[in-house]
């Protein structure tokens, strides 16, 4: 296998070759990449290719980390009463 085959997203299935490619056309934060590529979308949530994709950039860029990561949190767009998630369906 090349480098460039391998998986750094396992969720999204995401290799070095398609992170190198974004970084080629300007994609320099984790967050731009995630945008681009879905990198960090899947069921992890990013926790196991989020700072991988940190250090693929800070090796390609030579930023430091700082400016790189940690990607950007977005909570719920309306907040959500736990209450009514632990409610059964049709109960009130």
């Amino acid at each position: 296998m090349k480098d460039d085959e391998l998986i750094v997203c396992r969720c999204e299935d995401i290799t070095l070759a398609q992170i190198n490619d974004a970084l080629d056309r300007g994609y320099t934060t984790v967050d731009e990449i995630k945008h681009y590529l879905r990198a960090g979308m899947g069921p992890c949530q990013g926790r196991t290719c989020g700072h991988l994709i940190a250090g693929i950039i800070r090796r390609r860029t030579g930023r430091p980390m700082e400016e790189i990561w940690p990607m950007r949190a977005r909570p719920p767009y309306h907040p959500v009463d736990l209450g009514l998630l632990t409610r059964e369906k049709g109960s009130a």
